[in-house]
């Protein structure tokens, strides 16, 4: 989905659930629906008052938390560090959290995939939905 689509269907979700789209709303909307990593709620709030946006912080949690109940952005929570948001349109993917600079990768392994649904099957199981996080560290 292009940036343009999604700013729009954050738009569309918000006002489904009642809430008004205003222009301060509007520009944090475009700087989610731009945002190539997994910005927490501070980074998303620096990053629309560097665009003009004039947004509180307060209204950044808000209708953050909005856009998660409708299910079109993803809250993920990595250890030791502040929710991150993702929008929820993508592929399933997983997660390499560096734990010296907190970058985060996103990547996908048929493998570990497969390997995944193997071992549940064994244990008598199958797979709703998982999330994997690696915790890693560049070697030296």
């Amino acid at each position: 989905m292009d940036h343009e689509a999604r700013a729009q269907a954050f738009e569309n979700a918000l006002r489904r659930a009642g809430i008004r789209i205003t222009r301060q709303r509007a520009a944090l909307l475009r700087v989610l629906a731009l945002a190539e990593d997994h910005p927490d709620a501070n980074q998303l709030f620096h990053r629309a008052t560097k665009a003009g946006a004039g947004v509180s912080l307060a209204t950044v949690y808000r209708t953050l938390s909005a856009l998660e109940a409708q299910g079109v952005i993803l809250k993920v929570e990595f250890e030791g560090e502040p929710a991150r948001f993702e929008p929820a349109d993508g592929k399933h993917h997983d997660h390499m959290i560096d734990v010296d600079s907190g970058e985060v990768t996103e990547f996908v392994s048929e493998r570990i995939e497969k390997l995944q649904a193997e071992i549940a099957a064994e244990l008598g199981y199958e797979i709703v939905r998982h999330r994997l996080e690696l915790y890693v560290r560049k070697k030296p």
